[in-house]
Formats: structure tokens, sequence, C-alpha cells
């Protein structure tokens, strides 16, 4: 049975307040059904570790791989256009290998990428189904991981255990367990964010304060420019999205109350770390956006003009890794990317698989569903990822790929809630 406290079933008065809960599962079923979710909790909780590869939380896919094919997940019809285009994108990095065939990491960047599609038609098959239980379950473990890794980058940035420094930060910057703030960043916004419409939706409460405190400290102190634009972004679009499907005009009110207080809340807690002189300072430093990692002919955005002019001259890709060879530093733009590394076949591909699973992820944020406030968060995150791949390549990122999994699995099973509310005798929702 779903718990009292599911963020879906106390949202008083929002439109997916008013569905009907799923039907409880039979014994087998539900048995199968707490194995895959305890799975899939310890799957999420160790995402948060990616310093070594392969991390834990790949390890703990391989065995929710495992259970779900045992389980007989089903792969729902609506989930094939997904298989499809992540199954051309990865043809396209297969044919560009061609052009490096005797370099091993190219062939290893390949098998993740491999890796990274099956995970995110696993997470959208799980997702497809016992859906509302299943996002209960990636809520509180994907709230548990990120705290646990800002708490890490906190301690690592103020240098709490020495020990731990050069482990949880990079050139100066609060890292957690990961190798980059800039991956480190935008994992934290996702739980951010829905700690937010917690809030807003659900009740106020000092633990979720304390919580949002936390991750927002650490995506803070990862100084990652991009992260701090794609948290701004995807709470705006999170914001307009509520107000827009809020039923009652009290509902809209207490919406706007609660952003203006969230506003001065953030502010507030900005103004707190910035009078730490070396807070002060690293920030000053990521402000000028005129150094020369950005600027010029061998700067980020340089780069970027080059990797245009170079994609039109291979047509299978350049291959992995050869464009950082040959100009010094990678183009940082996941849709040049696309092509420079997957060639021709696995850009049109992304470009298609990005578009599609905007538009789905808009219907699915829509749709009065008692998931529908994780569909409006997870829409809203993926768009912010989509505008920060204009600076940086995030197609080996994993949350990515659980943010794709989550949209076209909550899409399927709207189609379904749909049709099950449409059929004759259905109960009225």
């Amino acid at each position: 049975m779903i718990a009292a406290n599911d963020i879906a079933l106390r949202t008083a008065g929002w439109p997916m307040a008013q569905a009907r809960a799923p039907a409880v599962a039979a014994p087998a079923a539900s048995r199968w059904d707490s194995i895959l979710r305890g799975a899939l909790f310890l799957a999420i909780l160790l995402s948060c570790i990616a310093l070594i590869e392969p991390s834990p939380h790949d390890g703990m896919m391989v065995v929710l791989l495992g259970i779900a094919l045992f389980a007989r997940v089903p792969f729902k019809r609506l989930l094939v256009p997904l298989l499809l285009l992540l199954l051309l994108f990865n043809i396209g990095g297969l044919l560009s290998l061609t052009n490096v065939p005797d370099n091993s990491r190219a062939i290893i960047f390949t098998a993740v990428s491999i890796y990274l599609a099956i995970a995110a038609l696993l997470f959208a098959a799980l997702l497809s189904e016992n859906t509302l239980a299943r996002m209960n379950t990636i809520r509180s473990a994907y709230i548990a991981a990120a705290v646990i890794t800002a708490i890490a980058g906190t301690i690592g940035y103020f240098n709490a255990i020495p020990s731990l420094y050069e482990t949880l930060t990079l050139y100066g910057r609060g890292t957690g367990f990961f190798k980059d703030p800039n991956v480190y960043g935008p994992f934290l916004i996702w739980p951010l964010l829905i700690l937010i419409a917690r809030v807003v939706v659900e009740r106020f409460t000092l633990r979720d304060i304390i919580l949002q405190a936390v991750i927002a400290i650490g995506l803070l102190l990862s100084f990652s420019r991009g992260a701090w634009m794609h948290f701004l972004l995807s709470g705006a679009v999170m914001v307009a999205l509520l107000f827009i499907t809020a039923r009652q005009p009290r509902l809209r009110v207490r919406l706007i109350g609660f952003s203006i207080i969230g506003v001065f809340v953030f502010a507030a807690l900005f103004i707190v770390m910035v009078s730490i002189p070396q807070v002060r300072d690293a920030l000053a430093e990521r402000a000028n956006v005129f150094n020369t990692y950005d600027v010029g002919e061998t700067g980020r955005f340089g780069l970027q003009e080059i990797a245009l002019g170079a994609l039109l001259h291979y047509p299978l890709g350049m291959g992995v890794f050869e464009f950082g060879r040959l100009y010094g530093l990678q183009q940082h733009n996941v849709y040049l990317q696309s092509f420079i590394v997957y060639g021709w076949l696995g850009g049109v591909a992304y470009f298609l698989l990005i578009g599609l699973t905007l538009l789905i992820g808009l219907r699915t944020a829509l749709a009065v569903t008692p998931w529908q406030v994780y569909a409006i968060v997870a829409f809203a995150v993926f768009v912010g990822e989509v505008g920060e791949g204009m600076v940086i390549d995030t197609d080996h990122w994993r949350h990515f790929f659980l943010l794709l999994g989550m949209i076209w699995g909550m899409a399927a099973a709207t189609r379904d809630y749909k049709r099950t509310a449409l059929a004759p005798g259905a109960a009225p929702a």
C-alpha cells in the first residue's frame, strides 16, 4: 500500500491529489516489487560515489537489471522510440571507432555509452509501472545520496579533514565523491528541487529546510557556473509548471508566497556564505567570464567554433578524444560532441532524442496523475540539463540518463493511467 507521506497523496488540491491510487498488487508481484525497490534504492544511493570506475553504483545497476529480468518487468511500446534513438546514437559511436581502432580508451568510452543507454532503458521500464511507489523510492535514495556527497564536498572545501582534501576537491572547488565539480553540481539539482517542491506542494518542515540548505551549500561550493544557471532555469520552469497545474487560486497564492520566501532564504544563505573570505574570493574568480579558459582561439568558445567546422568533414565522427588530442582541449558542448564523437548518425539521433524527450516530458508534466509533481520536477531539471549541454559534455552523466528514464517511464505510465481512467466502468479519478 502507498505510504501516507507519499508526495502525490498529500498535495491538498493540486491536480494529482484528486487522482486514484493504484490498486494493491497481488502478493507474489508485491514481493518482487519490494525486492526491486530495495535494489533501486541502493543503486540510486550509491550514485553519489563516482571516484572510481566502475563505481559501486554501476555494480548495483547490474544487480538491478538482473532482478528486473527475473521479475519480468515489462517494456512498454511507448519506450520503443527511446530504444531506437539510443540504439542509433550508439551505432554512430561504434562506427566512429574505425577512426581510432587501436585506442583502448576510446573502446572503454564507447562501452560506457552503451551501458548508460541500457541504464536509461532500465529506469524507463521500471517506472512505467508501480510508478508512484518507485518514484518515492528514488526520491528518498536520491535525497540521501545528495546530502551525503554535499556534506563531503563541504568538508573537503573547508579542509575540515586535511587527509581528504585532495579527494573531495578539485582546483579548490568542492566535488564530494565525484571527480569533477561540473558533474557534482548538476547531480544535486533534482533532489534540491524535489525538496523545494515538497515544501510548496505538501507542507513546510524544518527537516526539509535543513536538507535544502545542506544541498544548496554543496551546489554553491562546486563553483560550477553551468550548474548555478541550470538550477535557476530548472527552478523557474518548475515553479511555472506548478503554477499552471494548480487548480485553485489559493494554491497559486501559496506557490507565489513560498517562492518569494524561498528567494529571500536562498539570498540570506548566499550572503552568509559570501561573508566567508575564502568563498567570496572564489566567487569573484568564477564570476570572471572573460578568462582565458572561455575566450580566445584556444578557449572553450573558440574551440566550439573550430568543432563546428570540423564536424562537417567527418561523417563518421572524428573518434573519441580525437578533437581534444588535435586541439588541446575538448569543445565542451554536448551537441557538437554528439556529431564529433558519434558521427552524423549519432548526432541526428541525439538531437531527435532531446527534442522528443522535451515534448513527451512536457505532456507528461501537464497530465493529471498521482506522480505529476515528479514529472514536473524531472522535466524542469531536464530542461536545465539540455541548456547546460551548451557549455559542457553531458553524454556520460549518469544522472542525465536517470532523467531520461524518469521522463519516458512516467510518460508510459501516464498513457496507461489515462486509458484506465477512460475505460468503461472505471471509477472516477
